[in-house]
Formats: C-alpha cells, structure tokens, sequence
C-alpha cells in the first residue's frame, strides 16, 4: 500500500496544533505543521472559548497542509472534554462557549444533587464528579441564562462543533459525550432521565457515535479558502485522552497510563464499565474509549501547577520548562509537600504564592525559592501519581505491572524517574505526541487502512522511541509518601 496522510487537529488548554501523520509500510511517522494558542477570553466578566480563533488557526494548518501539496486522505479534530456549544435551529452558533473554569459553575454541582441524588447519578453514569461537568454546566445555564437552553436546537461538544464547522455534520462522537456525565455507559447512549431532570430536550443530542468513522466531506468553503481537496472527514476518538490511550504502545493488558498534561488521567483499559459503591467513594470514572471499551480512570490535576508557576514568573524573566525542571533538581528533596488538587490550586491569579500558602497553613516550612516551589510541586504530584494508582490495583480487575507515560509530560524526565520511584513501579515514557497519533490511528481504521486499534498500537510501538524508568530509592520515597498522606489528609 502507497503511504497514506492524514491531518490531525489537537486542540489543547493551552494551544491547537495541526499534525500531518504518514502511515507507510507498518510504520508512522507524525510532523507539526502549524501550531496556534488558545486563549480564552472573557467578555461582559464571563470566560469563554474563542472558537472563532480556533478555527481560524485551524484554517490556516490546513492551508499549510495544502501548501505542501501532499495528497491528505482524511481530517479529524480532538479537544479537552466537557465544554460545549449550542447551535440555533438555523444552524448558527449560540454565543461563544464557555470555558470550563469560569466561575458561574460553582455550587451548580451541589444544587443539581438536590434534584437527582450523587449515589443516583454516579450509578447511572460511572463518571467522577468535577463541579465543571457538562451536566452541571447545564445547570448553571439552566439557572443564569434559561432563554439560552430555550433556543438551542443542538447540543454540540467541542471537538463536535469543530466537526461541523467543517464538514456541515451534527453529530455527538461517544468518547467526548462521554465525559458530559449525560451517557449510561452500559447502553452506551444518553441517560433520558437525567437530561428530563435538566428540563431540556431529548432532541438537544444525537445517538453517540463510535470513534473511527466517516461523517462527511470537506464542506466547499473552507475547502476552497485553504486549498485543500473535499476530503473525509472522520471522527476519530475525539476526546483528547481518549486518543491518547489508543496510541499507548502496550502489548497485553497488565498495565495502567498516565496521559499527562494539563491533567493527569491515571487509569487503565476495561472492557466494561466498573461502578460500584467503591469506585464512586473514590471517585473514579468510567469513559468511553476506541473499540468498545472503557476508560476507567481519575481525572487529578497535572502540569498546569508548573504551567502557572511559569507564567507568574515569566513575567519577571523568561524560564523555560526545561530550565525549572532543572532548577528543581538543583533544590533539597522531599522540602514540602501540596495536593495537587486542592480547591486553591483551580485557578489561583498566583501559583507560587497559592503553593507557599498551602505549605504554611498545613504548618510545612515555605519553599523559599521558584526552585523549592517548582521541585514542591513535581514530588506532590508524584506521590499523588502512587496514591491513585494504589487505589487503582484495588479497584482494577486486572494486575498492574507497567506504567505508561504518554503525552507532553513524557518528556519531562524528573517527573517520569520521581514517578517510578514513588509508585515502585516501572515506567514506559512515550510517545510524547499520542493525542495527535490516537487521531491518525482512527483516521486510518475507519478509512480502512488499518485493521484494529491493536495492529496500529504494534505499529506504535516499533516506530516510536520509548524511555524506561526503574523504581530506585524506594524507601525514601515511603517515608515521604508517609508525610504526604498526613499533609493532606488523605489515607496512605
């Protein structure tokens, strides 16, 4: 078979990227061709998604695509989950959408569990309770701004609404409508009672499709303003994460990932969705996955600690991530300790000055310098890494034997060696790119280029270099381990 291309658009909290992915011969290759921010913007005080921006940086990945002149089998996009738009029933967009950390949610959680029970929903669902969970973001749309929900003809989720920007398609892909807290995941479809207890309309949503098909073509506008063909395009595993765990480069089913980010999803691969009294009390969740499957993880806060931290000192002098990672190895060990997902810690104006805070108040000595601060955080989300996954191998139905790193936080070396010691436990780090790559997968497979999601995860594997990380100095890591349950209250 002739080598095949395929664009992949990977939009994160921080930036999109448009990602050109070659499938020749039983190996892949993958190559950033644009990369563009995302910033949110806020207007009349509230924060938003500017998807119009969005697309424009999407726009310009395929007019640098076609500027290449290589011929391009399909499309697809992915995003972070939860967020939405509306569309009217003239198709348009209902105002911008929000943005997950916009305060309007908070209390939306509570208030809905007087309306339908946290044990009910959690039950019907499987999925963890985060106060900025589609279903409660409904609420608070419900309760703020009821003439919204009033004239919305289609609920669309991001990766979703970019799909019909281009191609014309309304449709709800499985894995991202999966993290609304709206789908039964035994029946794989909306949960009818919970959207009756939002007082909206069933008609708002589309039967979920599974990740790896078809869904149109090109539309002719954005085809002829970027140069680009009429081409496929695909939902593929349109969750972020959900794209990620498809190109993690395993073999058998003895081993958990971290996707690592912004946010960490540490978690493993079942074939059915795990709830019971335990897993809620845990707050585990249960998403879709490619080919059936579940994901059955705990969403915890990841890198967005360093990425604040970075941003408040940036504009005091430029640091890359580099230079704080090698800062933090340069400060004493086990100083202090944080939980990574402390309310404080959500969006705090100033990060260093939240962790300093948060040290204090949990009668710990300050990190005294952006070194002390930055190595702070990496060790407290180490051991939080070991905390999940000691309650994962309670909970998983299967041994856990390895642990993959896959994502951004893959490359950072200091993170990856602290999390192998601190969980004992081996770790495979890479690939770096797997959201782009678990994209190009689905692309691929429902072109019919690829059998299944295990041939291209061989193919992965044998093409994609992967660093190993030995557990060393466990012992340390147990007494630190032991002070850091105690610090944040959590049970060791």
């Amino acid at each position: 078979m002739a080598p095949k291309n395929y664009l992949a658009f990977d939009l994160g909290a921080e930036s999109g990227r448009a990602v050109l992915g070659t499938l020749d011969g039983g190996r892949i290759s993958l190559r950033e061709i644009h990369r563009f921010p995302n910033a949110p913007t806020t207007i009349l005080g509230r924060l938003h998604w500017n998807v119009y921006a969005l697309l424009d940086g999407i726009k310009t990945g395929m007019a640098a695509c076609a500027a290449e002149g290589l011929p391009v089998e399909s499309l697809a996009v992915d995003t972070w989950g939860v967020d939405f738009g509306l569309l009217a029933a003239d198709g348009s967009l209902l105002g911008l959408p929000f943005a997950y950390r916009e305060p309007r949610n908070t209390g939306a959680m509570e208030r809905f569990f007087s309306i339908v029970p946290r044990e009910r929903l959690y039950e019907r669902t499987g999925i963890q309770f985060l106060p900025f969970n589609s279903i409660f973001q409904l609420q608070a749309l419900r309760e703020n701004n009821p003439a919204l929900l009033g004239a919305a003809d289609r609920f669309l989720m991001m990766p979703d609404l970019f799909t019909y920007f281009l191609s014309g398609a309304k449709i709800n892909e499985a894995t991202i409508a999966s993290t609304s807290q709206l789908i039964d995941p035994r029946i794989k479809n909306w949960a009818a009672d919970l959207i009756d207890a939002l007082g909206i309309q069933a008609s708002l949503f589309s039967p979920p499709l599974e990740p790896g098909c078809v869904v149109g073509t090109l539309l002719p506008g954005p085809a002829k303003e970027t140069g680009l063909p009429q081409i496929p395009v695909v939902a593929a595993a349109s969750h972020d994460t959900a794209s990620a765990v498809a190109a993690v480069p395993a073999i058998g089913r003895d081993w958990a990932y971290i996707s690592s980010g912004t946010w960490s999803l540490i978690g493993v691969e079942a074939a059915a969705p795990i709830i019971t009294a335990e897993t809620q009390r845990q707050n585990f969740t249960n998403e879709g996955g490619i080919g059936g499957t579940i994901r059955f993880l705990k969403n915890v806060t990841g890198l967005w600690l360093i990425q604040q931290c970075r941003k408040k000192w940036n504009a005091e002098r430029p640091l890359s991530y580099e230079d704080l990672r090698v800062m933090a190895e340069s400060a004493p060990p086990f100083g202090a300790f944080i939980d990574p997902d402390a309310p404080e810690f959500s969006n705090p104006e100033d990060m260093p000055a939240a962790i300093r805070d948060y040290c204090l108040k949990t009668g710990q000595t300050q990190p005294p310098t952006p070194a002390a601060v930055t190595r702070c955080a990496i060790e407290s989300l180490a051991l939080r890494y070991r905390q999940v996954l000691d309650e994962l191998r309670r909970l998983s139905p299967g041994p856990i034997e390895t642990l993959h790193v896959i994502g951004g936080g893959s490359r950072h070396v200091t993170l990856c060696q602290y999390t192998a010691d601190a969980a004992k436990i081996p770790v495979v780090a890479g690939p770096a790119e797997a959201t782009a790559l678990g994209n190009i997968m689905g692309q691929a497979i429902a072109l019919g280029h690829a059998g299944s999601i295990e041939e291209m995860r061989a193919d992965a594997a044998g093409t994609f270099p992967l660093e190993r990380y030995e557990p060393r100095d466990t012992t340390a890591w147990d007494r630190a381990y032991e002070r850091f349950a105690a610090v944040t209250r959590r049970n060791p």
